[in-house]
């Protein structure tokens, strides 16, 4: 289905330009895809040239002639963000729409995934969204529709989780910056919504890293990121993302699970690290292997128990979303260094 060529009506987002950081797939792509569907001319930004590639194709495909741009973009370095807009501003006569999703999730725990971990994730999820937002605010302030900003969190970030402990602390992090310029951009006519989403099902077991006792680790989460009722379809996800961002919505909880845990935290925050604890006693131990490893290099032990079996069922829920959401591809590149 084209994109919508009508004229744009009030807080309708036809004929704006948006970047989406972490565009190439998963989430990040969906969302792109919500904004194509809306009317954007769409620069998708990543670190990969070739995962860039396919993801325009796929876009394009879905959106036949549909403007698609990429850009590849390490959003750790501040001059590559800067000169992404920078070009995305010139190409585009501006940029009106921003949203920061890029990011990496690394399941073991803390002691496996050590200080290094710590601060792989703050580079790439904390770091990647202040650089995008503080260069991104300057171009949505000329913005003639009004500028808005979209920075990506987490149901992890509000709580603490076992076993993604790098993962909370960056998206804790974001949740907070974005509340922050929130209050800041407001007076300049910008906009600034915070996304918490719970788990999705958008494949992205198959590019998080797993240490420790990898098999185990790469069981439990691929098993609830494709639970039904624990997860949620990441196609609704994006698109009720970007109708908040349309609104400008200053905040978003995406998930059932996800909103009932931010209120028990709030409400109760000794009672949830309580049952945080027993949750983490069933999760596997710290033995195993020091070195991470991405889910699509990890081979999950076959299903024995009724349990296993049924962890397995959600695993392969999560896995038919891999190829349609430009998952399954995986480069020596990013092997190397997810």
């Amino acid at each position: 289905m084209p994109a919508t060529l009508s004229p744009r009506a009030p807080g309708s987002l036809h004929g704006l330009s948006a970047v989406v950081t972490g565009g190439s797939r998963g989430l990040g792509l969906l969302i792109a895809d919500q904004l194509v569907r809306r009317g954007c001319t769409v620069t998708l930004a990543a670190r990969d040239t070739a995962e860039l590639e396919r993801a325009a194709e796929l876009l394009q495909q879905r959106h036949p002639g549909a403007p698609v741009r990429t850009a590849v973009t390490d959003v750790r370095d501040k001059e590559d963000v800067a000169e992404l807009l920078r070009r995305t501003a010139a190409a585009c006569g501006g940029v009106d729409v921003v949203v920061a999703n890029a990011g990496i999730i690394q399941v073991a725990p803390a002691e496996a995934v050590g200080a290094a971990g710590f601060e792989s994730a703050m580079s790439t999820i904390f770091d990647g969204a202040l650089h995008t937002g503080l260069e991104a605010l300057p171009y949505l302030r000329e913005s003639r529709a009004g500028g808005r900003l979209a920075l990506i969190g987490s149901v992890g970030g509000l709580l603490a989780v076992p076993h993604l402990l790098p993962y909370s602390c960056a998206k804790a992090a974001v949740g907070a910056l974005a509340e922050g310029l929130h209050v800041e951009a407001a007076r300049d006519g910008v906009s600034v919504t915070a996304v918490h989403p719970g788990l999705m099902r958008t494949g992205s077991h198959l590019h998080a890293v797993f240490g420790g006792d990898r098999r185990r680790e790469f069981a439990w989460f691929s098993a609830l990121a494709g639970t039904p009722l624990v997860s949620m379809d990441a196609q609704r996800a994006a698109d009720r993302i970007v109708t908040a961002v349309q609104r400008r919505r200053v905040r978003l909880v995406l998930t059932p699970a996800a909103r009932a845990a931010d209120k028990a935290h709030g409400l109760a925050p000794v009672l949830t690290a309580r049952l945080s604890h027993v949750v983490n006693t069933l999760l596997p131990s710290p033995d195993g292997e020091p070195e991470l490893r991405p889910g699509i290099d990890v081979e999950p032990d076959r299903p024995r128990t009724f349990g296993e079996r049924l962890r397995s069922l959600g695993s392969a829920l999560n896995d038919r979303a891999d190829r349609a959401y430009n998952e399954r591809h995986h480069t020596a590149q990013e092997r190397a260094h997810p």
